[in-house]
């Protein structure tokens, strides 16, 4: 069931100076492998203290699979991967998700990642992203589990 309004024209790119987020697709499957192996230590727990993505013995099928489900959430409006790109389009940097929140006082609840070599783009990244979600999306409140919102507090909501 899609959480935005049917009539609302779903942004699909946030420009910054220093990368590109758009909708992340199958196509980019092998430079969003690259990143996410090449930074298994600083994105264990981006989804949260349990969670195990991503495991150290993923396949690039087994990332081509996850892409294509967030490929088929985007198009059916259930939730939104971004793919955080260089300017160039030469490597993924990170990526960025909006996912219903299921939890009281929040519609949604947002997740980004950056991989190691560009850590530096974290908070760029964070600022930019919290900000697009505050100013281009149609949600009221918008829950960063583990950022603005402890593990324990949003856990326990």
């Amino acid at each position: 069931m899609p959480f935005t309004p049917p009539d609302f024209e779903i942004p699909r790119r946030l420009e910054h100076a220093e990368f590109r987020l758009r909708p992340l697709t199958i196509h980019d499957v092998i430079k969003d492998y690259a990143a996410v192996m090449t930074s298994l230590d600083r994105l264990a727990g981006v989804f949260g203290p349990g969670n195990d993505w991503p495991r150290a013995d993923m396949t690039l099928e087994e990332d081509l699979v996850d892409l294509g489900w967030h490929q088929g959430e985007f198009e059916r409006r259930t939730s939104f991967a971004f793919t955080m790109m260089s300017l160039d389009e030469s490597q993924c940097l990170g990526c960025a998700y909006i996912y219903p929140a299921g939890r009281p006082g929040y519609d949604a609840k947002a997740y980004c990642w950056v991989r190691a070599s560009a850590a530096h783009l974290d908070e760029p990244l964070y600022g930019a992203f919290k900000t697009w979600l505050a100013t281009d999306w149609p949600f009221e409140r918008t829950a960063f589990p583990g950022r603005d919102v402890s593990w324990a507090e949003w856990d326990a909501t």
